[in-house]
């Protein structure tokens, strides 16, 4: 018997709201149909800068997921200085991101220390096959568009 109350009380929180439409106040958006705008800083998809990323595959090593994939080779690069000897440097090959494994931790953005990686508010990129969600530095580089400034820093953070 001490049910009762409690079903009479949840049935009358239903009749007061069974009037309402979607237009009266409820915050649902009919998805296909409208389309909401993410805030400024969301977390859509990772974005690749490649001409800053070296190949040191630190994001693809501290992925819990192991959804990265990298491939580079060495080439030799001009001298610093003047009558230095060739450098070899890292140049990518492959840049993929497997985003039916990825689980969205940020974690690969957080570590990269050549700000290769980026979140971007992107959040329609759905495919109808689960193997066309592997994107290539291609597809990646072209989310880098969409990826808005960064924020300015507070006074006396940069010293």
């Amino acid at each position: 018997m001490p049910k009762v109350p409690g079903l009479l009380k949840g049935l009358g929180v239903t009749a007061k709201t069974l009037g309402r439409t979607v237009k009266d106040g409820a915050n649902t958006v009919q998805y296909p149909h409208e389309k909401e705008a993410p805030p400024i800083r969301a977390r859509g998809v990772i974005a690749l800068h490649e001409d800053n990323c070296t190949a040191c595959m630190l994001c693809s090593r501290s992925c819990p997921d192991w959804c990265i994939y990298i491939e580079g080779h060495k080439q030799l690069a001009p001298p610093r200085r003047a009558g230095g000897k060739p450098r070899q440097v890292n140049h990518l090959d492959r840049f993929d991101i497997d985003y039916a494994l990825c689980m969205y931790c940020g974690i690969c953005v957080e570590v990269c220390p050549f700000d290769a990686l980026f979140w971007s508010p992107e959040y329609e990129y759905s495919e109808p096959k689960i193997a066309d969600l592997l994107h290539d530095k291609s597809k990646l580089g072209e989310w880098m568009e969409t990826v808005p400034e960064a924020p300015e820093l507070e006074a006396g953070a940069g010293k």
